[in-house]
């Protein structure tokens, strides 16, 4: 990134987009960052009619030509000036050329605390169902960066959520959601600001705190009721 130029985040969705709408709103009005671009896995992705009310461009990754997908996401990312990457109910597999070169620029958001509940095929509601049908008294989020598997990559904050008695997959579901509106756009700030990064070891390194204190776990938990 030049000096004196804004941050540029770009989105993956295949979803709504809630997540996308986060980091919509929260950078908005900052001078430093902006969310320059949308990758959607689909046309139908609702994310998509997020991006064009905010006048974002979006690339539709199902328009790879057959067997070209990395050069294709290659283009796009390059196109939009990305600078870091943000997997926001992305559920394809990054090409690992991709990885390669946006090492440590790409972080996605998983619904539970990995390494639990984490891997091909889990994701949204099934991992909730996985969670409630093995009795878990706490899930939550995880934003790490991406390596080539899913949910391997290493882990930059985790939010714990609590599991009550007599949840159902969607009650945690949308106590999670919550909390992945809360924590994803903060990770973001911090990769924009340096506060965080990956180091040359593959060990998350931070330079600064993502919450003010260290109690943000009672504090964050009990304010979402």
């Amino acid at each position: 990134m030049a000096e004196g130029s804004r941050f540029r985040v770009v989105v993956f969705a295949s979803g709504g987009g809630s997540n996308f709408q986060t980091l919509i709103d929260r950078f908005a009005d900052d001078p430093g960052v902006t969310v320059a671009g949308l990758v959607a896995s689909r046309p139908e992705a609702g994310a998509i009619e997020r991006a064009r009310r905010a006048g974002i461009p979006v690339a539709v990754a199902s328009e790879a030509a057959a067997g070209a997908e990395e050069e294709w996401l290659r283009g796009a990312l390059e196109g939009f000036g990305a600078d870091l990457i943000v997997l926001a109910g992305y559920l394809k597999l990054i090409p690992a050329g991709v990885v390669r070169a946006w090492w440590g620029r790409i972080v996605n958001v998983h619904p539970a605390l990995l390494p639990a509940f984490g891997g091909e095929g889990m994701y949204g509601g099934r991992v909730h169902r996985a969670v409630v049908d093995r009795g878990a008294r706490v899930t939550g989020v995880t934003v790490h960066f991406v390596d080539e598997a899913y949910d391997r990559g290493p882990i930059i904050a985790q939010w714990p959520v609590p599991v009550l008695e007599g949840d159902e997959p969607g009650d945690v579901a949308a106590r999670v959601l919550r909390a992945e509106h809360r924590l994803l756009p903060d990770v973001v700030a911090a990769i924009a600001n340096g506060d965080v990064e990956l180091g040359a070891d593959g060990r998350v390194v931070w330079k600064g705190r993502l919450f003010a204190g260290d109690a943000f776990v009672v504090d964050r938990v009990a304010d979402d009721g």
